[in-house]
């Protein structure tokens, strides 16, 4: 038996994969994976041992050609996952919120995102379910580890993931957009117009620019950074156990920083004001400059918070599965249970408010004022209890997976192709319309030196100076 163990792990890339062919008489035996898991397996049987030689030869030249080396299996560690430590307790209220639907993920839930078409939530199993409004489910994707968050950028919808990659749904297939360095502990994520925003377990906030490359990074004066937000105006907020700092993003130069009241544990954003919900049973509001607003105080630790448009409802979800809601000049309006643990985050959309909770739980409450009264009074309405049947659930998506490339002979798409510019692999749009020296920001793991493929859409970046592709991508194989 013949076995070759290799690498590849970058100090300024995100990569940290290993790639092991086993070769036993007729068969070869691939393992893939990130370093520090078992990965998977496939195994291909030949005619003879030379034939079976002669495969894995040609598959190890492959991955050194990509930067895999040979190495010592078990000398380089698994990355670090730090999944924050929360502890839902009964609610001390008894009035329950006017919840219209509730749907349960089957693990604890962080990840959020809600807009006019679609509600989006994902567990710590790595689930990603997509709801309409009326709480039925229209897809679901097992991505390989816990989901930290769910975020928006115009129109693209990405997951980041406790396994460090950012996977972006906006096709029919997840895509692999961003790896981040296996040396950054992830708290959070935020992107904007491409630029990726990862605050870590150090407190330091780190930017990833559109080609998945290191941009700068910033160590601030606290640790636990569990707030990053990314702005339409280049800013770079981030929230730790001392306070907030204030970066410009495209060159990472300090702006401001302001001390809160006790640690921050979840940030929020609007166009002009900052939320960071703390430790000291508060959320505090900033304006974008760093000059302190007002305080809406709690009874408990906040571990969300979220507002209405311009701010002029914010609410709160405490660790006793309450949620609050005060009125902008910081008046306490209401305070009611959630019947379903505490809230890890929320969003306001269309007077309802939707939470994923410590119970797996996504719930749509319905946050007008005639529903709250009523709830005061004891008055609720009967919960939709959402349910999926267990043929409807996907295969849990691999690494691999992402990389897979559907072919088209199809030339009237959107063309691009990958070429070598500097050693590195890029990829540029060749249909006509287009700026050919502009770059594409496209998956790394499906970039393959002078190949052409077919695109949805490919859509400007808001900065300007590169495109973004939309939706599906295809292999082009001319017939």
């Amino acid at each position: 038996m013949l076995k070759n163990y290799l690498e590849l792990s970058e100090d300024q890339g995100a990569a940290h994969k290993f790639y092991e062919v086993t070769v036993e008489e007729t068969a070869v035996t691939i393992r893939f994976g990130r370093i520090g898991d078992h990965g998977q397996s496939q195994t291909n049987s030949f005619g003879d041992a030379a034939e079976a030689t002669k495969f894995a030869e040609k598959k190890i030249k492959e991955k050194q050609k990509k930067g895999y080396a040979l190495a010592v299996q078990g000398q380089r560690q698994k990355r670090g996952v730090t999944r924050r430590a929360v502890e839902s307790k009964p609610a001390a209220v008894k009035q329950s919120l006017p919840i219209l639907w509730r749907f349960n993920t089957g693990s604890a839930a962080f990840g959020i995102y809600v807009n006019e078409q679609n509600c989006w939530a994902g567990n710590q199993r790595g689930d990603v379910f997509r709801l309409n409004h009326d709480g039925d489910v229209g897809l679901h994707y097992r991505l390989p580890d816990g989901v930290k968050c769910i975020v928006a950028d115009n129109e693209w919808i990405y997951v980041g993931c406790d396994d460090g990659n950012v996977y972006d749904l906006t096709g029919k297939r997840p895509r692999l957009s961003y790896e981040i360095n296996d040396n950054i502990e992830i708290y959070w994520l935020d992107i904007n117009d491409g630029l990726l925003g990862v605050s870590d377990a150090t407190g330091k906030a780190t930017i990833i620019n559109y080609e998945d490359e290191e941009q700068w990074n910033k160590q601030q004066d606290g640790k636990s950074a569990w707030m990053i937000r990314c702005d339409d105006r280049g800013k770079i907020f981030c929230g730790d156990s001392a306070g907030i700092v204030c970066y410009n993003g495209p060159d990472g130069q300090f702006e401001w920083k302001v001390a809160t009241e006790g640690s921050v544990l979840f940030g929020w954003a609007e166009s002009d004001k900052l939320y960071a919900a703390t430790v000291r049973n508060l959320v505090q509001a900033f304006t974008k400059t760093g000059e302190h607003l007002r305080n809406y105080r709690t009874d408990a630790v906040v571990y969300s918070c979220a507002t209405s448009p311009n701010g002029d409802f914010v609410f709160a979800g405490d660790n006793y599965s309450a949620i609050y809601c005060f009125d902008a000049a910081g008046n306490r309006l209401w305070k009611l249970a959630t019947g379903c643990g505490s809230a890890l985050s929320m969003q306001y959309f269309n007077e309802r408010l939707y939470i994923v909770t410590t119970d797996g739980l996504l719930a749509c409450i319905d946050a007008r004022q005639e529903a709250i009264t009523d709830a005061q009074n004891g008055i609720t309405p009967a919960v939709k209890d959402v349910k999926i049947a267990a043929t409807e659930l996907s295969a849990a998506i691999t690494s691999t997976d992402t990389a897979v490339l559907e072919t088209t002979a199809d030339t009237s798409g959107i063309r691009v192709r990958c070429v070598k510019e500097g050693g590195k692999l890029r990829v540029r749009p060749i249909s006509e319309g287009f700026h050919a020296d502009w770059h594409v920001q496209f998956p790394r793991n499906l970039r393959q030196e002078n190949t052409t493929y077919v695109v949805d859409e490919l859509k400007e970046a808001a900065q300007g100076g590169f495109y973004r592709v939309f939706g599906n991508i295809l292999k082009y194989t001319p017939n």
